[in-house]
Protein backbone atom coordinates (compact mmCIF):
# COMPACT_ATOMS: atom_id res chain seq x y z
CA UNK A 1 0.00 0.00 0.00
CA UNK A 2 2.46 2.62 -1.18
CA UNK A 3 1.28 6.19 -1.60
CA UNK A 4 2.61 8.75 -4.08
CA UNK A 5 6.11 9.79 -2.91
CA UNK A 6 5.40 13.48 -3.57
CA UNK A 7 2.16 13.60 -1.56
CA UNK A 8 3.66 15.52 1.36
CA UNK A 9 5.31 18.14 -0.85
CA UNK A 10 2.23 18.62 -3.01
CA UNK A 11 -0.25 18.87 -0.12
CA UNK A 12 1.99 21.33 1.77
CA UNK A 13 2.35 23.47 -1.35
CA UNK A 14 -1.44 23.44 -1.80
CA UNK A 15 -1.90 24.31 1.90
CA UNK A 16 0.46 27.29 1.72
CA UNK A 17 -1.65 28.80 -1.06
CA UNK A 18 -5.15 27.81 0.07
CA UNK A 19 -5.35 27.45 3.85
CA UNK A 20 -8.18 29.18 5.63
CA UNK A 21 -7.63 31.91 8.19
CA UNK A 22 -8.90 30.30 11.40
CA UNK A 23 -8.72 31.86 14.89
CA UNK A 24 -6.88 28.92 16.48
CA UNK A 25 -4.06 29.02 13.92
CA UNK A 26 -1.50 31.13 15.74
CA UNK A 27 2.28 31.42 15.34
CA UNK A 28 4.48 28.44 16.19
CA UNK A 29 5.99 30.33 19.14
CA UNK A 30 2.78 31.86 20.43
CA UNK A 31 2.17 31.34 24.17
CA UNK A 32 -1.49 30.72 23.28
CA UNK A 33 -0.72 27.81 20.95
CA UNK A 34 -1.42 24.93 23.36
CA UNK A 35 -4.58 26.53 24.76
CA UNK A 36 -5.98 27.40 21.34
CA UNK A 37 -5.18 24.00 19.87
CA UNK A 38 -6.56 22.07 22.83
CA UNK A 39 -9.78 24.10 22.79
CA UNK A 40 -10.26 23.82 19.02
CA UNK A 41 -9.54 20.08 18.91
CA UNK A 42 -12.20 19.40 21.55
CA UNK A 43 -14.71 21.67 19.81
CA UNK A 44 -14.06 20.24 16.35
CA UNK A 45 -14.83 16.68 17.40
CA UNK A 46 -17.91 15.80 15.29
CA UNK A 47 -18.61 19.49 14.63
CA UNK A 48 -18.01 21.63 11.54
CA UNK A 49 -15.50 24.49 11.48
CA UNK A 50 -18.10 27.18 10.67
CA UNK A 51 -20.15 26.11 13.71
CA UNK A 52 -17.14 26.09 16.03
CA UNK A 53 -15.68 29.53 15.19
CA UNK A 54 -18.15 31.73 17.17
CA UNK A 55 -17.97 29.38 20.19
CA UNK A 56 -14.17 29.42 20.07
CA UNK A 57 -14.15 33.23 20.00
CA UNK A 58 -16.55 33.43 22.95
CA UNK A 59 -14.41 31.01 24.98
CA UNK A 60 -11.14 32.82 24.33
CA UNK A 61 -12.78 36.16 25.10
CA UNK A 62 -14.03 34.84 28.45
CA UNK A 63 -10.94 32.76 29.30
CA UNK A 64 -7.74 34.34 28.00
CA UNK A 65 -5.37 31.53 28.96
CA UNK A 66 -5.30 27.80 29.69
CA UNK A 67 -4.80 28.66 33.35
CA UNK A 68 -7.88 30.89 33.54
CA UNK A 69 -9.90 28.13 31.84
CA UNK A 70 -8.65 25.59 34.39
CA UNK A 71 -9.89 27.78 37.25
CA UNK A 72 -13.40 28.10 35.87
CA UNK A 73 -16.46 26.25 37.12
CA UNK A 74 -18.11 23.49 35.15
CA UNK A 75 -21.39 25.40 35.01
CA UNK A 76 -19.59 28.33 33.31
CA UNK A 77 -18.06 26.05 30.70
CA UNK A 78 -21.35 24.30 29.97
CA UNK A 79 -23.18 27.61 29.65
CA UNK A 80 -20.67 28.85 27.05
CA UNK A 81 -20.86 25.48 25.28
CA UNK A 82 -24.66 25.62 25.17
CA UNK A 83 -25.94 24.77 21.68
CA UNK A 84 -22.70 23.16 20.46
CA UNK A 85 -23.83 19.69 21.56
CA UNK A 86 -21.89 16.64 22.75
CA UNK A 87 -21.58 18.27 26.16
CA UNK A 88 -19.26 15.64 27.57
CA UNK A 89 -16.56 17.32 25.48
CA UNK A 90 -16.92 20.47 27.60
CA UNK A 91 -16.50 18.51 30.83
CA UNK A 92 -13.46 16.68 29.43
CA UNK A 93 -11.95 19.95 28.21
CA UNK A 94 -12.13 21.45 31.70
CA UNK A 95 -10.73 18.28 33.31
CA UNK A 96 -7.84 18.17 30.81
CA UNK A 97 -7.05 21.86 31.34
CA UNK A 98 -6.86 21.32 35.12
CA UNK A 99 -4.47 18.37 34.69
CA UNK A 100 -2.20 20.22 32.26
CA UNK A 101 -1.96 23.26 34.54
CA UNK A 102 -1.56 21.44 37.86
CA UNK A 103 0.50 18.41 36.84
CA UNK A 104 2.39 19.60 33.75
CA UNK A 105 2.99 23.30 34.39
CA UNK A 106 0.64 24.29 31.54
CA UNK A 107 2.59 22.22 29.02
CA UNK A 108 1.58 19.24 26.92
CA UNK A 109 3.42 15.95 27.69
CA UNK A 110 5.60 14.85 24.77
CA UNK A 111 4.65 11.17 25.03
CA UNK A 112 1.63 9.78 23.14
CA UNK A 113 0.42 7.48 25.93
CA UNK A 114 0.67 10.26 28.48
CA UNK A 115 -1.36 12.63 26.31
CA UNK A 116 -3.99 9.92 25.81
CA UNK A 117 -4.50 9.81 29.58
CA UNK A 118 -6.10 13.26 29.42
CA UNK A 119 -9.91 13.01 29.70
CA UNK A 120 -11.58 12.89 26.31
CA UNK A 121 -8.31 12.55 24.38
CA UNK A 122 -8.03 9.49 22.15
CA UNK A 123 -5.55 8.38 19.50
CA UNK A 124 -6.62 10.98 16.93
CA UNK A 125 -6.59 14.02 19.23
CA UNK A 126 -3.30 12.96 20.88
CA UNK A 127 -1.56 12.62 17.52
CA UNK A 128 -2.99 15.92 16.32
CA UNK A 129 -1.82 17.79 19.43
CA UNK A 130 1.68 16.28 19.43
CA UNK A 131 2.10 17.05 15.75
CA UNK A 132 0.72 20.58 16.02
CA UNK A 133 2.45 21.57 19.28
CA UNK A 134 5.82 19.81 19.02
CA UNK A 135 6.19 19.31 15.25
CA UNK A 136 6.41 15.57 15.85
CA UNK A 137 6.14 13.38 12.71
CA UNK A 138 2.55 12.24 13.19
CA UNK A 139 -0.65 11.94 11.20
CA UNK A 140 -3.99 12.43 12.94
CA UNK A 141 -6.28 9.91 11.27
CA UNK A 142 -9.71 11.47 11.02
CA UNK A 143 -12.41 11.10 8.37
CA UNK A 144 -10.70 13.60 6.07
CA UNK A 145 -7.36 11.78 6.16
CA UNK A 146 -8.89 8.33 5.74
CA UNK A 147 -10.79 9.57 2.70
CA UNK A 148 -7.67 11.05 1.04
CA UNK A 149 -5.71 7.81 1.41
CA UNK A 150 -8.65 5.58 0.45
CA UNK A 151 -9.31 7.55 -2.73
CA UNK A 152 -5.63 7.65 -3.59
CA UNK A 153 -5.74 3.83 -3.56
CA UNK A 154 -9.35 3.64 -4.84
CA UNK A 155 -10.26 1.29 -2.00
CA UNK A 156 -12.92 1.16 0.71
CA UNK A 157 -11.82 2.63 4.02
CA UNK A 158 -12.89 -0.46 5.96
CA UNK A 159 -10.43 -2.56 3.93
CA UNK A 160 -7.42 -0.38 4.78
CA UNK A 161 -5.22 -0.68 7.86
CA UNK A 162 -4.32 2.99 8.18
CA UNK A 163 -1.75 2.51 10.93
CA UNK A 164 0.10 0.03 8.71
CA UNK A 165 -0.24 2.31 5.69
CA UNK A 166 1.38 5.20 7.60
CA UNK A 167 4.18 2.93 8.86
CA UNK A 168 4.94 1.62 5.33
CA UNK A 169 5.00 5.15 3.91
CA UNK A 170 6.58 6.97 6.85
CA UNK A 171 9.77 7.89 4.95
CA UNK A 172 7.69 9.55 2.24
CA UNK A 173 5.20 11.18 4.59
CA UNK A 174 7.72 12.61 7.02
CA UNK A 175 10.46 13.79 4.64
CA UNK A 176 9.84 17.34 5.83
CA UNK A 177 10.66 19.57 8.77
CA UNK A 178 7.08 20.87 8.64
CA UNK A 179 5.31 17.99 10.38
CA UNK A 180 2.97 20.33 12.26
CA UNK A 181 1.86 21.95 9.00
CA UNK A 182 1.47 18.54 7.35
CA UNK A 183 -0.91 17.40 10.11
CA UNK A 184 -3.14 20.37 9.43
CA UNK A 185 -2.64 20.40 5.67
CA UNK A 186 -4.04 16.87 5.32
CA UNK A 187 -7.14 17.73 7.34
CA UNK A 188 -7.63 20.97 5.38
CA UNK A 189 -7.15 19.22 2.04
CA UNK A 190 -9.75 16.61 2.96
CA UNK A 191 -12.22 19.27 4.05
CA UNK A 192 -11.85 21.55 1.01
CA UNK A 193 -10.72 19.38 -1.93
CA UNK A 194 -11.14 15.65 -1.23
CA UNK A 195 -14.64 16.24 0.13
CA UNK A 196 -17.06 13.44 1.08
CA UNK A 197 -19.51 14.53 -1.62
CA UNK A 198 -18.59 16.11 -4.94
CA UNK A 199 -14.79 16.08 -4.46
CA UNK A 200 -12.98 18.75 -6.48
CA UNK A 201 -10.89 16.24 -8.42
CA UNK A 202 -10.13 18.56 -11.34
CA UNK A 203 -8.46 21.04 -8.96
CA UNK A 204 -6.67 18.32 -6.96
CA UNK A 205 -2.87 18.47 -6.84
CA UNK A 206 -2.77 14.66 -6.42
CA UNK A 207 -4.91 13.74 -9.42
CA UNK A 208 -2.00 12.53 -11.59
CA UNK A 209 -1.33 9.63 -9.21
CA UNK A 210 -4.81 9.24 -7.69
CA UNK A 211 -6.35 5.89 -8.62
CA UNK A 212 -9.84 7.15 -7.79
CA UNK A 213 -9.50 10.01 -10.30
CA UNK A 214 -8.04 7.77 -13.01
CA UNK A 215 -10.41 4.84 -12.58
CA UNK A 216 -13.62 4.33 -14.52
CA UNK A 217 -14.76 2.20 -11.56
CA UNK A 218 -14.62 4.67 -8.72
CA UNK A 219 -14.95 2.84 -5.38
CA UNK A 220 -17.21 4.46 -2.81
CA UNK A 221 -14.70 4.80 0.02
CA UNK A 222 -17.16 4.95 2.93
CA UNK A 223 -20.32 3.06 3.76
CA UNK A 224 -23.52 4.77 4.88
CA UNK A 225 -23.67 5.78 8.51
CA UNK A 226 -25.91 3.40 10.42
CA UNK A 227 -28.97 5.26 11.67
CA UNK A 228 -30.67 4.00 14.80
CA UNK A 229 -34.33 4.72 15.46
CA UNK A 230 -35.37 5.14 19.08
CA UNK A 231 -38.76 5.77 20.69
CA UNK A 232 -39.00 7.77 23.92
CA UNK A 233 -41.80 8.83 26.23
CA UNK A 234 -41.08 12.06 28.11
CA UNK A 235 -43.08 12.97 31.22
CA UNK A 236 -43.14 16.60 32.36
CA UNK A 237 -44.21 17.69 35.83
CA UNK A 238 -45.41 21.30 35.57
CA UNK A 239 -46.77 23.92 37.95
CA UNK A 240 -48.72 27.14 37.50
CA UNK A 241 -45.56 29.26 37.98
CA UNK A 242 -44.32 28.17 34.54
CA UNK A 243 -41.89 25.71 36.05
CA UNK A 244 -40.88 22.22 35.00
CA UNK A 245 -39.37 19.51 37.20
CA UNK A 246 -35.96 18.28 36.03
CA UNK A 247 -33.45 15.75 37.31
CA UNK A 248 -29.87 14.73 36.49
CA UNK A 249 -30.60 11.15 37.54
CA UNK A 250 -31.34 9.69 34.15
CA UNK A 251 -29.93 6.72 32.26
CA UNK A 252 -30.08 8.14 28.74
CA UNK A 253 -26.57 7.61 27.37
CA UNK A 254 -26.39 10.68 25.14
CA UNK A 255 -27.44 13.04 27.97
CA UNK A 256 -26.42 11.19 31.10
CA UNK A 257 -26.10 13.44 34.18
CA UNK A 258 -27.70 16.43 32.44
CA UNK A 259 -31.01 18.07 33.34
CA UNK A 260 -34.02 16.24 31.86
CA UNK A 261 -37.64 15.50 32.72
CA UNK A 262 -38.54 11.85 33.23
CA UNK A 263 -37.63 10.02 30.02
CA UNK A 264 -38.06 6.38 29.16
CA UNK A 265 -37.25 4.35 26.07
CA UNK A 266 -40.42 2.63 24.99
CA UNK A 267 -42.37 0.93 22.22
CA UNK A 268 -43.88 3.24 19.64
CA UNK A 269 -47.42 2.58 20.89
CA UNK A 270 -47.41 2.87 24.66
CA UNK A 271 -50.15 3.64 27.15
CA UNK A 272 -49.71 6.26 29.91
CA UNK A 273 -53.14 6.63 31.49
CA UNK A 274 -52.17 8.98 34.31
CA UNK A 275 -50.62 11.55 32.00
CA UNK A 276 -52.02 13.94 29.41
CA UNK A 277 -50.63 13.59 25.92
CA UNK A 278 -49.24 16.85 24.50
CA UNK A 279 -47.41 16.12 21.27
CA UNK A 280 -45.41 13.73 19.14
CA UNK A 281 -42.28 15.18 17.53
CA UNK A 282 -38.95 14.15 16.04
CA UNK A 283 -35.41 14.93 17.09
CA UNK A 284 -31.97 13.82 15.92
CA UNK A 285 -28.71 13.44 17.84
CA UNK A 286 -25.67 12.18 15.93
CA UNK A 287 -26.73 8.84 14.35
CA UNK A 288 -29.90 8.60 16.45
CA UNK A 289 -33.35 9.42 15.09
CA UNK A 290 -35.69 9.97 18.00
CA UNK A 291 -39.46 9.62 17.92
CA UNK A 292 -40.75 11.39 21.04
CA UNK A 293 -44.15 11.28 22.74
CA UNK A 294 -44.48 14.16 25.16
CA UNK A 295 -46.78 13.89 28.21
CA UNK A 296 -47.48 16.29 31.07
CA UNK A 297 -49.33 16.82 34.33
CA UNK A 298 -49.69 19.79 36.65
CA UNK A 299 -48.57 18.91 40.14
CA UNK A 300 -47.42 20.54 43.36
CA UNK A 301 -45.45 17.46 44.37
CA UNK A 302 -42.50 16.05 42.46
CA UNK A 303 -40.37 12.92 42.95
CA UNK A 304 -37.18 12.94 45.04
CA UNK A 305 -34.03 14.28 43.29
CA UNK A 306 -36.11 16.54 41.05
CA UNK A 307 -35.99 20.36 41.16
CA UNK A 308 -38.24 23.04 39.74
CA UNK A 309 -36.83 25.10 36.85
CA UNK A 310 -38.41 28.12 35.17
CA UNK A 311 -39.19 27.55 31.51
CA UNK A 312 -37.99 30.99 30.42
CA UNK A 313 -35.49 32.04 33.09
CA UNK A 314 -32.52 29.71 33.41
CA UNK A 315 -29.12 30.93 34.51
CA UNK A 316 -27.81 27.40 34.76
CA UNK A 317 -26.86 25.29 31.77
CA UNK A 318 -29.73 23.47 30.07
CA UNK A 319 -28.93 21.20 27.09
CA UNK A 320 -30.55 21.95 23.72
CA UNK A 321 -32.48 18.68 23.88
CA UNK A 322 -34.21 19.87 27.06
CA UNK A 323 -34.79 23.37 25.70
CA UNK A 324 -36.75 21.86 22.82
CA UNK A 325 -39.00 20.23 25.41
CA UNK A 326 -39.42 23.64 27.06
CA UNK A 327 -40.72 25.11 23.80
CA UNK A 328 -43.31 22.38 23.49
CA UNK A 329 -44.71 22.72 27.01
CA UNK A 330 -44.68 26.54 26.94
CA UNK A 331 -47.74 26.30 24.68
CA UNK A 332 -49.73 25.15 27.74
CA UNK A 333 -49.41 28.53 29.45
Amino acid sequence: MHINTNLTKKVLSWYDNNKRSLPWRVGKNSPKKLYYRLLSEFMLQQTQVKTVIPYFKNFTKKFKTLKSLSKSKEVEILKLWEGLGYYRRAKNLLASAKILVKEHNSKLPENLEEVKRLPGVGEYTANALLGLIYNQPRIAIDGNVRRIFARNLNREERKINFEKLIFVNKKNFFNTNRSSDFVEALMEFGALICKPKEPKCVRCCLKKTCKYFKSSNKIKTTSKKLIKNKNYDIFCYLNKNKQIALTKKNQISFLKNFYLPTIKETNYLSSNKNWKFLKNYKNSISNLKLNINLYYKFSKKIPPKYDWHYLNLNKEFIPTFTKKIFKQVETLF
